[in-house]
């Protein structure tokens, strides 16, 4: 199977399973699995920060950090295309009793700073209280620019708030742009912040897990969130291993993913005009990372999404009501386990769609 629904999907590698299975191992509740704790500062350290914590998912480290920003009956300005707003389940609410503020994304997914600004109460008893901005990078594949991460930071400490990044995917940001030292760029793009999430399970290949930095007192209330939602695990440092593993080895590769993404992103283009059948009824939209966006005639989604399925290429679609017609957005999204040869051997299989 080529497997585009997700860079979720990844498998580790043989030679992560060897650092799981040979990680030193202990009572992560009790704070003494090395193995974990050898994550937690290296994750700190790699985004630029005093301390971590390593949590089972993206989704609990959100929430972990959102309940560790603000009280009940607080309120976080979000985007309205975040995860943390929108597929999250509703946590924040259900189990935070956090009262999300939604914006509406810009075309190139940014929060304008002013929307963002005009969001935040006023001290008064009729508010909820404003404690934390979020902010989601990269959305929806696309990479929130430094300066305006930095604009974004300061804005919140010019008007008191915290602030936190859901950087699921802020690795692909930082190769995207400085694929030579993507470890410098990522510590430029937290620069400010409070608070990152960063997901190990993604583009960066680990099984599972998220790491949620910031500083040791911001870590320290966190620790007391992970415990109460349920995210304290014993002999951990089976899944942390996987975690160090990808981040000592997994991210500057993140740019053959990017590199793939683009390369299909060109194919998926030929073929809207040189395939009579799909010619006018398809649209490859740019990749900015790993993740590319292709609108498709309705109509021919059903045909085209068991055509694919009989080749043994796995995509996820939905559907959506343009201006006069029915169309399906079909997400490819590329990974560690999906080759050069996977992306032209698709390539030719919709050009002959």
């Amino acid at each position: 199977m080529i497997d585009f629904r997700s860079d979720t999907v990844t498998r580790p590698s043989d030679a992560m399973k060897k650092a799981m299975f040979e990680a030193p191992l202990g009572d992560d509740v009790f704070g003494d699995d090395p193995s974990v704790n050898q994550l937690q500062v290296l994750a700190a350290k790699t985004l630029g920060f005093e301390a971590g914590l390593f949590a089972p998912s993206g989704t609990q480290a959100n929430l972990i950090a959102l309940m560790s920003h603000c009280q009940r009956g607080d309120e976080a300005i979000v985007g309205q295309q975040w995860h943390t707003y929108r597929w999250e389940a509703g946590g924040m609410a259900v189990l935070g009793s956090i009262q999300p503020q939604a914006i509406e994304n810009q075309a190139d997914g940014r929060l304008k700073l002013s929307d963002i600004e005009a969001a935040i109460k006023p001290d008064d008893a009729h508010f909820a209280k404003t404690r934390l901005i979020v902010i989601e990078n990269t959305t929806g594949g696309k990479v929130l620019p430094l300066d305006y991460m930095q604009g974004v930071a300061a804005l919140a400490h010019r008007r008191g708030l915290a602030c936190h990044i859901d950087g699921a995917r802020l690795m692909n940001a930082a190769v995207a742009q400085n694929p030579l030292d993507p470890l410098t760029q990522v510590k430029f793009l937290c620069a400010g912040f409070d608070s990152v999430s960063l997901c190990l399970s993604k583009g960066l290949g680990a099984p599972i897990g998220s790491v949620l930095v910031g500083s040791q007192a911001f870590i320290s209330r966190a620790k007391r969130m992970r415990k109460m939602l349920g995210g304290g695990l014993r002999q951990a440092g089976l899944l942390a291993a996987a975690g160090t593993f990808a981040l000592e080895n997994h991210v500057h590769r993140l740019d053959d993913d990017h590199t793939n993404a683009q390369l299909l992103s060109d194919g998926l283009q030929m073929a809207s005009t040189q395939n009579s059948r799909l010619k006018g009824r398809l649209t490859s939209f740019p990749a900015n990372t790993n993740i590319l966006f292709m609108d498709l005639d309705a109509e021919l989604s059903a045909d085209f999404s068991a055509y694919l399925l009989s080749h043994d290429i796995l995509i996820t679609s939905s559907t959506y009501q343009s201006n006069d017609r029915a169309m399906s957005r079909y997400r490819w999204v590329t990974h560690l386990d999906v080759t050069r040869a996977d992306i032209l051997k698709t390539i030719d299989l919709v050009l002959a769609f």
